[in-house]
């Protein structure tokens, strides 16, 4: 896309990387966001906030690493991948980038389908199989409008979803005192195991290992001037639209949980872990039909948004460890397909409740996933070998490594408190062992 020269003011550089923050805040908005942050608010309060606040600071800090790696080598983190590491090794990336771009398809699947399910009463095997139909509808109005159309389109999307949080907000009335409060940590995140387990779902829902594929590429549509000068504004600019757009998510993720603890937690129910009892109980809560249908609405336009970036970022990762250029309805059709199967079996065979529980446990895969990702991207950010003068102050190369440690530490307790637990995302593991 067009850049402006290098005489026009500010504003109009920075409107020019506007949009590219939207496509990126979105994975961090989607259904399985909501899951996790309705799960943890209906059931601790407001005492999960920190770890919703800490996951985006940490999102803002890779996500800026992201672009800053696309902007100073021309290259998105699966090229850097191909080009730097053993074949063998990128096979292992690879499948694991295509695991985590699989779990980002079925929540939003399994979303969308709860969406039809609520809105419209369409039962859920047949709303996951209306998903399929998506890949037409998005394939489209690219087509027609470009690149650009889809930024609008995400940035419509996301505007649907803030207006609907400040509503049920506003019916809400949550406790502020209590809010602020929940914005501080609290030992309970690490000893309890079920506080745990969801601030692992909430970091895996938040901090998506595709958006890191997918942000070091889009930034690169922009035509600024590939020069020092030049890349130097880009990852300025580009880090700001990205750092505000992200900022707007969180906040949105706040919301869902405040949504959680002051409409249910506060009124007893520390149940509330599904997203059709969620809707289901919000007009009795708040006392206004408009709640429950604002509320399905607003997960409807998420999953629908996340569906662009799923897309997207199949095709860099695809493109960029293989080396294969794929059309996008081709490899829109791929993913959806993978992720229609296992929903569809377990919306027909465990209804709403086994639905809800595979939403969680695509968070906790992303999760999962998420180490296979960051380690090279601080490996490339922090050396000069790869990135020059653009790479990471000493400062940020140990901010970044520390927090690689912490992420990988956070996974390898959960695998361990689950196997000891007997559970894993709701689903029992000594069911699966037993079989």
């Amino acid at each position: 896309m067009a850049f402006p020269s290098a005489d026009s003011p500010w504003y109009k550089k920075f409107f020019a990387f506007a949009g590219l923050g939207f496509l990126i805040s979105v994975g961090y908005m989607d259904p399985g966001n909501w899951a996790t942050d309705l799960a943890a608010g209906s059931a601790f309060g407001y005492s999960l906030l920190f770890v919703v606040l800490l996951s985006s600071v940490c999102a803002m800090f890779l996500q800026y690493l992201s672009l800053k790696l696309g902007i100073a080598t021309d290259r998105d983190l699966a090229q850097a991948c191909r080009d730097a590491y053993h074949p063998a090794v990128n096979r292992v990336l690879w499948a694991v980038a295509e695991l985590a771009i699989g779990a980002t398809d079925l929540a939003e699947v399994v979303g969308c389908a709860i969406a039809f399910n609520l809105l419209l009463g369409i039962p859920l095997w047949a709303g996951v199989l209306i998903t399929a139909a998506d890949v037409l509808l998005l394939m489209a109005a690219e087509a027609r409008g470009g690149f650009r159309s889809l930024e609008v389109l995400v940035g419509l999307l996301t505007a649907i979803i803030a207006g609907c949080f400040v509503y049920e907000l506003a019916r809400s009335q949550p406790d502020l005192r209590a809010v602020a409060a929940g914005y501080l940590p609290s030992a309970g995140m690490v000893t309890d195991s079920q506080q745990l387990y969801l601030a692992t779902g909430i970091l895996g829902a938040t901090v998506m290992p595709h958006n890191l594929y997918l942000h070091s590429s889009v930034i690169q549509t922009r035509a600024y001037p590939r020069t020092p000068a030049g890349r130097s504004l880009a990852v300025r600019l580009g880090g700001l639209d990205s750092t505000l757009s992200l900022l707007l998510a969180f906040c949105i993720n706040s919301a869902i949980l405040i949504l959680a603890a002051a409409a249910f937690h506060e009124h007893g129910r520390t149940d509330v872990a599904d997203i059709g009892d969620a809707y289901n109980l919000l007009a009795s809560s708040l006392g206004a039909k408009a709640a429950s249908i604002l509320f399905g609405v607003a997960l409807l336009a998420a999953g629908q948004n996340s569906t662009i970036t799923g897309t997207l970022s199949g095709q860099i990762v695809m493109e960029g460890f293989l080396a294969i250029k794929c059309r996008p309805w081709l490899r829109r059709l791929i993913t959806r397909g993978t992720a229609i199967i296992p929903a569809a079996v377990v919306a027909a065979v465990m209804g709403r409740e086994g639905v809800g529980q595979l939403l969680v446990l695509s968070q906790v895969i992303l999760s999962l996933t998420l180490p296979f990702a960051v380690f090279p991207l601080v490996h490339f950010t922090s050396s000069r070998k790869y990135l020059g003068k653009y790479a990471n102050g000493w400062l940020v190369s140990v901010t970044a490594w520390a927090l690689f440690v912490l992420i990988t530490a956070l996974n390898i307790n959960l695998v361990v408190q689950s196997v000891r637990d007997g559970s894993f995302g709701g689903f029992s593991t000594r069911r699966l062992f037993l079989r």
